[in-house]
Order: structure tokens, then C-alpha cells, then sequence
């Protein structure tokens, strides 16, 4: 799948299939994030891939915004460093994981942002660390409808040259 294809069909994955995400998507998800541009190259993140079944249903419980999470078989728990840039660069850094894993049918959800500092010590994550997402990844449960997203249309949110000047 390439690229655009790829942002213009991915969706919101809330339910997945008891099926385990083979080691070599793990890792190329992971990469995704970690080859991730970086603002003067900060690289501001941390991955933290958890598979463990008790662990995910804790994370589950302590992102209020995530109870899926449990029936999950994979999730990533995003960590930053303090930087100007590190929510930006996480957030790029999750959406590289996103993409590339969907490419592969497999599907995924933000989960939380910040409000996640109860995570902290379930993991072992130093003081240091802001905890921006939760990530969980699975294959979807149910076909989804690819690429059939309610957006705005282009002349609502695209300007050319100045505001309120149509992009057509």
C-alpha cells in the first residue's frame, strides 16, 4: 500500500481479533516510530511494546479513554523526554506506527493524552518521562469501510495564498 493510500483509508480500530502481531510487524512498527523526523534531531521519545494479557487490562483500566486496550494484543506506550518539541515529535513519531501498521492490516487508536501519569509506575517509567499515548494494535475484528471518512471539504480547510482566498 502506499503511502497516501494508506492515510487516505486508515480509521479508528477499537476492536481486534485474537490474533497475535507477529514479531517482524513489532519491529517494523517500532522502526517506523524511531525513524521519524525530529526537530534538531532530539528524538525525544521512548517505546515501551508491552504483549503481556494482565498488563494490558491494567492499562485498559487506567486510560479512562481505552478500555479496548485489553482485548488488544499489542501496545505501545509512548514516553517523551522534556523538549519544546516532544509532544510534536511523538506525535509524528505515533502516527509513522500508525500508518506503517496499517499498511499491514493492522489496526490501531490513540489512546489518551497525558492524564496517563498513573501508567508511570505500572511500567517502571522515571519521573522524567511524560507519558503522551497509549497505542494498542491488533487486526480489526470487523471489515471497515476503507476510506470512507466524513471530512470537511477541501475549500472549508484549504486556502491559497491568504485566508479565505479559495484553493479549488
Amino acid at each position: 500500500m502506499n503511502v497516501f493510500e494508506a492515510i487516505r483509508t486508515v480509521l479508528a480500530v477499537r476492536q481486534y481479533q485474537e490474533k497475535p502481531v507477529p514479531e517482524d510487524a513489532v519491529r517494523q512498527i517500532v522502526e517506523a516510530g524511531h525513524l521519524t523526523a525530529s526537530s534538531m534531531n532530539g528524538q525525544p521519545w521512548h517505546f515501551i511494546v508491552i504483549e503481556d494479557r494482565e498488563t494490558m487490562g491494567q492499562l485498559a483500566t487506567l486510560a479512562r479513554s481505552g478500555p479496548y486496550i485489553a482485548q488488544a494484543p499489542l501496545a505501545i506506550v509512548v514516553g517523551m523526554e522534556q523538549s519544546p518539541f516532544a509532544i510534536s515529535d511523538a506525535s509524528r513519531a505515533i502516527q509513522s506506527m500508525i500508518l506503517t501498521a496499517w499498511a499491514r492490516g493492522i489496526g490501531s487508536n490513540w489512546v489518551g493524552f497525558n492524564n496517563l501519569q498513573d501508567v508511570r509506575p505500572l511500567l517502571g517509567i522515571p519521573e522524567n518521562i511524560e507519558i503522551l499515548a497509549i497505542v494498542p494494535f491488533g487486526y480489526p475484528a470487523t471489515s471497515l469501510g476503507k476510506g470512507l471518512k466524513k471530512r470537511k471539504t477541501l475549500s472549508e480547510v484549504v486556502h491559497r495564498g491568504r485566508w479565505n482566498q479559495p484553493f479549488e
